[in-house]
Parts: structure tokens; C-alpha cells; sequence
């Protein structure tokens, strides 16, 4: 999905990303993704605090998304102006 998106994304930036983007940090280095639970070993304490820690980060982010939604920014055609496309969004999120 990252590659197919051809997001633009400076190489020193931190990524945040769900389980979904397995394999990202092939393409981005400084990616940082949950540890899933190998099939017979369940995950470690240390492997446990870094996902909690690592949710904690990212829930932020969930929660704006969470806002597009509601708004339709995401779901539905932009019918307004394209010059007040930016606008909306920045009102959105912040």
C-alpha cells in the first residue's frame, strides 16, 4: 500500500504504522511497526511495552483520522472549491 501510494516522505522522518504495513521498513528506514506474535512463542514483556508504547504514540494520529471520517473529508467527493481543499483539511485536523 506505501508503494502503490508513491508518498513522498523525507528519509529522515519517523513513520508510525500499524500491523497492516509489514515490509515497510524495506522501504523506509526510520519505520517503526508493532511486533506481531510468532505462532507457538508468545510476545516477551520488553516486545509487549514497546507495542503498548508504540499504540500510545499512535493513537493521536487514529483519533485524526478518526475526525476525516466523521467530516467526510476522506469518504465522500470533495464538491467545494479546490483552493479550499487545503483549508478544510487543516480544519479538520487541528
Amino acid at each position: 500500500m506505501y508503494k502503490q501510494s508513491k508518498l513522498l516522505v523525507a528519509a529522515s522522518s519517523k513513520l508510525l504504522a500499524d500491523s497492516g504495513y509489514q515490509g515497510l521498513v524495506k522501504h523506509h528506514k526510520h519505520s517503526e511497526l508493532p511486533i506481531k506474535q510468532k505462532k507457538h512463542t508468545p510476545l516477551t514483556q520488553t516486545e509487549k511495552t514497546y507495542n503498548k508504547a508504540l499504540s500510545k504514540q499512535r493513537i493521536l494520529i487514529e483519533h485524526i483520522n478518526r475526525r476525516c471520517k466523521i467530516f467526510r473529508a476522506v469518504k465522500d467527493t470533495y464538491r467545494g472549491k479546490h483552493k479550499n481543499h487545503g483549508l478544510t483539511w487543516r480544519l479538520v485536523a487541528a
